[in-house]
């Protein structure tokens, strides 16, 4: 490439330094910030979502967008740089139909909803981020009526996570999904093998978990050179830029594994920012912030990445055959009398539960399917921001046979409304589905997988995900990656096959 593509570059890097100091606003917001300082914030995020809003859309960038593509044709598609352009060309349209004042009002928005949520969540008082909950939603729907004034607004909102998705593909899948994992969840309620839950409530020290958690993801190949962990009221991943990524995690927990696993979490997010190319660097929509919707390839394959690392491997029998005997060093009386097997089982129990984020694997995705049908719902008008708790309640009844006895385990519970991600929580579900297809290509590619994580051996693992996940960063649409690298499109049956043969062996199903 030449003089225009370099061009090109120099503008975009002004815009992804802009992103990434606002980033670093955002993640002192979540952790050190002191109470006082929400306003003053709300304001630098509008200044800062404003000023780089304006010079992505503006008409130098789309000069020199349009000269970068003249220069680029005949250029190989496979190409970091054609790969480039075909991203920019499509933020940069789908941008320039929001106005400035709109992205401005929008980031002030959510910068004080997240300050009265994480008050209203501790006082469990939805009331109280009712109103903030209310601006949210209406600025969503204004942003999606800008990109589908005729179509379906919750599409334009899911576009932005999931490039190319559609709310009638996720009905197809939750619609597969739904009445296997059912009929899983009630076989193993009827199950008499015995899991005995009990070993994850004994009294573990917080400051223990916290460091053997920070013990495994380094194992892992999350890299503490270029990031960190840090507490907040909900465990995210945030990148200031491609060598600073930096995760968080909550310190509470009722149960041993609420830390590790989001620690494992978010370690899977943060990566796959860590891995994306340094050519794909200062291209604000090739890479940054894993929950920024404009900055990663999509929100189902940075998930994959984050299930996989929770689960695939946290929750699997070699993991904890490899780490078992350093957690017994760690709680040598807390762990007295468990064998390995009867902690392998208690790890993985199925037992609906009213959190989300502590959901098993047999029920979480219905954890998702009930708020993709509130977001349906209050997207397309027919359901009130006032009358949300007591639908979270009766849908957590139908799908969970479970009630919520507050806002706070309830209704409240996720930060994502708070921060406008209205249209996220499906790719969840679409991480699940999309880890355990990628899961079955890694084990063809690496036989003794197994092996190498009894032995806490995880370079293989990374090499494979940094070159045919991490490395790409957006260059591609996602589900053109997932047939790249898996030869198949989006699939539910690798998934349904893993959890079933999973926890038919664990709950002895016939």
């Amino acid at each position: 490439m030449g003089e225009a593509f370099e061009k090109l570059r120099g503008l975009c890097a002004t815009i992804y330094d802009l992103v990434g100091a606002n980033e670093v606003l955002s993640w002192d917001e979540q952790t050190y910030m002191p109470p006082g300082g929400g306003e003053g914030r709300a304001r630098q995020h509008a200044t800062l979502e404003r000023l780089s809003h304006e010079l992505f859309v503006g008409d130098q960038l789309g000069e020199a967008l349009e000269a970068a593509e003249a220069e680029a044709a005949g250029l190989d598609p496979d190409s970091d740089e054609a790969g480039i352009l075909r991203r920019l060309r499509r933020d940069f349209t789908k941008k320039r139909r929001v106005p400035a004042e709109w992205v401005e009002e929008f980031a002030q928005a959510q910068s004080l909803a997240f300050q009265v949520w994480r008050q209203a969540k501790l006082d469990s008082d939805f009331k109280a981020f009712q109103p903030a909950l209310e601006r949210i939603l209406a600025l969503r729907r204004s942003y999606a009526q800008l990109h589908a004034p005729q179509g379906s607004l919750y599409d334009a909102l899911l576009d932005d996570y999931e490039p190319g998705m559609k709310a009638s593909d996720l009905r197809a899948v939750f619609g597969e999904l739904r009445p296997q994992q059912v009929q899983l969840v009630r076989s193993i309620s009827e199950s008499k093998a015995a899991v005995d839950e009990s070993i994850l409530l004994r009294p573990f020290d917080i400051k223990k978990q916290w460091d053997f958690g920070l013990e495994v993801i380094e194992h892992l190949g999350y890299d503490f050179r270029r990031g960190r962990q840090d507490e907040a009221p909900h465990p995210f991943t945030i990148t200031l830029h491609l060598d600073d990524v930096r995760i968080t995690n909550w310190s509470t927990a009722e149960a041993f594994g609420s830390i590790l696993f989001a620690s494992m979490h978010e370690a899977g997010h943060a990566m796959y920012e860590q891995g994306i190319s340094p050519s794909l660097r200062g291209f604000p929509t090739l890479s940054g912030a894993a929950l920024d919707p404009s900055h990663s390839v999509s929100l189902g394959i940075h998930e994959s990445q984050s299930r996989m690392m929770e689960n695939l491997v946290g929750r699997s029998r070699a993991f904890w055959k490899g780490y078992f005997p350093r957690l017994q060093a760690i709680f040598p009386s807390e762990l007295e009398g468990v064998d390995l097997e009867a902690f392998y089982r208690s790890i993985n129990r199925v037992k609906p539960t009213l959190i989300r984020v502590e959901a098993d694997e047999a029920t979480y995705n219905l954890h998702i399917m009930l708020r993709f049908e509130i977001e349906l719902g209050l997207v397309e008008g027919s359901l009130a921001v006032a009358d949300l708790p007591e639908i979270w309640r009766e849908k957590t009844r139908d799908y969970l046979g479970l009630t919520p006895p507050d806002d706070r385990s309830g209704v409240l519970q996720d930060i994502h409304w708070s921060d406008g991600y209205i249209g996220y929580f499906p790719t969840y579900t679409l991480g699940n589905l999309i880890s355990a297809q990628l899961w079955e290509k890694i084990r063809q590619d690496l036989p003794d997988l197994d092996r190498q994580i009894e032995q806490a051996q995880f370079s293989d693992l990374l090499a494979w995900l940094r070159e045919k996940v991490h490395s790409h960063g957006a260059k591609y649409e996602p589900m053109e990656l997932l047939h790249r690298i898996t030869g198949d499109g989006l699939s539910a049956k690798p998934y349904l096959q893993y959890l079933t043969e999973k926890y038919s062996e664990i709950y002895e199903l016939g």
